[in-house]
């Protein structure tokens, strides 16, 4: 039986993960330089020790509105194709191991604003975890 490990993380309430293997590291918030013109969840470019990250505000990019402690956030960057990718989430999880068993499409009842980056769902004993897809969020970044 396969199985997958997903680092993952709380936006409005909800479980989301993305693949260990593209995750570089966890932050707290840090200094993030505005990029003029850009869409509303392109919250800014962010200096990792050199290196620079796209930061998105996955819950603008979801359309769920503003979070209210900002301070709390935290920032899973991750790592495709050269590119880096902060994601701006409300608090971090757990990296879990899930099934293939447990795997199924993305349900109708997500609406597209948040489906449109994802590639399904595990069932848990105790939630639902969905799985962001970054190459879908760099597809949408690239138009």
């Amino acid at each position: 039986m396969s199985s997958h490990q997903f680092s993952t993380f709380r936006v409005d309430g909800r479980l989301y993960g993305v693949s260990v293997k593209i995750v570089q590291e966890i932050t707290k918030p840090m200094p993030i330089t505005a990029v003029p013109l850009s869409p509303d969840f392109v919250k800014g470019l962010i200096n990792l020790r050199g290196q620079i990250a796209t930061a998105i505000g996955i819950r603008e990019l979801f359309k769920l509105g503003a979070q209210v402690d900002v301070d709390r956030n935290v920032n899973v960057v991750c790592k495709v194709d050269g590119l880096l990718l902060s994601l701006i989430v409300d608090e971090i999880g757990d990296v879990i191991e899930v099934d293939d068993k447990d795997f199924e499409e993305t349900p109708d009842t997500i609406s597209l604003h948040v489906a449109q980056f994802m590639n399904g769902v595990y069932k848990l004993p105790d939630n639902i975890l969905s799985i962001l897809d970054i190459n879908k969020l760099v597809s949408f970044l690239n138009q």
